[in-house]
């Protein structure tokens, strides 16, 4: 990921329609980033918003969620939109909320929703 911070994309099952239509919505500011997402999460994205700049990582529960916070930890990732899914039970959540953590402890901006997604999002600076 050489060559400036990225922006982390990830989506529970049931927000990544929302996710590929937050990208669609937000394609010129996202078109500044180089992004990084989790496997499926990034297919979406790129299926709505196919001129993006987007790394596929592994699957969240396959370990993706733990690549991006690698990401993280070494100071590659600018910044964390993450649409979680409060209502639908998660196998893998302590590594949701691993993650979740390191963006805390390295003080990145993070946005957990839509509604804070879409106020953070100009706001950054690729």
């Amino acid at each position: 990921m050489a060559g400036g911070k990225c922006l982390a994309l990830i989506a529970h099952d049931q927000k990544k329609d929302d996710m590929a239509e937050f990208a669609r919505r937000n394609r010129d500011l996202l078109a500044k980033w180089k992004i990084v997402a989790t496997g499926t999460t990034g297919g979406r994205v790129l299926d709505a918003v196919p001129d993006l700049d987007v790394t596929r990582l592994k699957s969240g529960p396959l370990s993706g969620d733990q690549q991006i916070g690698a990401l993280i930890s070494t100071g590659e990732i600018g910044a964390l939109i993450f649409f979680v899914d409060p209502l639908t039970p998660m196998p893998h959540d302590v590594d949701v909320k691993a993650l979740m953590r390191l963006a805390i402890v390295y003080d990145i901006p993070m946005a957990l929703n839509e509604a804070t997604a879409e106020k953070l999002i100009p706001t950054l600076k690729a």
